[in-house]
């Protein structure tokens, strides 16, 4: 996969409707050729969108409030933005949708004359994810979310959204959850009598058998980094979902040994990516099309590592 700076960027050619990804790092996205392999198909049935693409662009977090007036110039249509960007470019925009401000983060941008809508599709992804991939809601359930950054703020609102009958979130930083914390108005919270908010020295240990527990961390993108959950959490009858995908980690291997239902983030990916495309195109998308592009993109990198 190429991957473009902004000062490498054909804005001119070829002609057509543009989309990118931005992200520090970038060169390990599933995004374009998930994108890409959907547009192509919808580009048989809707002829006119024969020159769409959609691109990965590496832009570090101290660029990105310069490269969002490039990529409006250049008259790129839709924007999905990753690590480390989710969060700061609430600072950077001036509109966003309802659900995007609910979750303190933006991952998908939508071209206005003036400049960028912001969007957050993280949260249908998950639902979609664990529907797909664990046959779990969250309605009702005894909910663990692990991690407080840009991706867990947007699960955290889908959950609550999604009628969690119990809520716990857990983060090695006491810090980054208050500030999670004080984000969340009376409302959000209102009705929500069981959700906590706990740091990991306070150690709690009192998951539901059927618990649906959540790795938001970035725990896990490397088959070296620890189980971010913790092996005495872990009961067979439980579902894990882990927002990581592409590497057999440390949590995988533990629920495979205790015999825990385990899913990686890969379908939480397709699913947001969906969302994202039929915002921007106004159009059906196939989820499978984009699911069949991501599983033969990273067998292929497991095949060539």
């Amino acid at each position: 996969m190429e991957v473009h700076r902004l000062d490498n960027l054909n804005f001119t050619a070829p002609p057509g409707k543009r989309l990118v990804v931005l992200g520090d790092p970038i060169s390990h996205s599933l995004s374009p050729f998930m994108h890409n392999a959907a547009l192509a198909e919808m580009s048989i049935v809707y002829p006119e969108m024969a020159d769409w693409r959609y691109e990965a662009v590496h832009v570090p977090a101290v660029d990105l409030p310069s490269a969002l007036p490039i990529l409006h110039e250049a008259g790129v249509v839709g924007i999905n933005l990753t690590i480390p960007h989710k969060v700061q470019v609430l600072n950077i925009i001036d509109e966003m949708d309802t659900t995007a401000g609910r979750m303190g983060a933006v991952n998908t941008l939508i071209r206005t004359e003036t400049g960028y809508r912001g969007s957050n599709t993280d949260g249908y992804g998950i639902l979609k994810g664990l529907d797909e991939a664990l046959n779990r809601q969250v309605g009702g359930a005894d909910v663990w979310l692990f991690g407080a950054g840009g991706a867990a703020r947007g699960i955290l609102v889908a959950c609550l959204e999604g009628g969690v009958g119990r809520l716990t979130v857990v983060n090695r930083s006491p810090e980054r959850l208050e500030e999670l914390k004080g984000d969340l108005s009376e409302q959000e919270l209102s009705g929500f009598e069981e959700i906590r908010f706990c740091s990991q020295r306070e150690n709690p240990s009192d998951p539901k058998e059927d618990a649906i527990l959540i790795n938001a961390t970035s725990l896990g993108l490397k088959d070296t980094d620890p189980n971010p959950i913790g092996i005495d959490l872990l009961k067979p009858g439980m579902g894990v979902y882990d927002t990581t995908y592409g590497t057999c980690n440390q949590l995988a291997k533990d629920c495979q040994r205790l015999g825990v239902g385990y899913a990686d983030g890969l379908s939480m990916l397709v699913w947001q990516g969906v969302r994202s495309l039929e915002i921007w195109t106004n159009k059906p998308v196939s989820a499978n099309r984009m699911r069949v592009a991501a599983e033969l993109e990273l067998k292929k990198r497991t095949y060539d590592g």
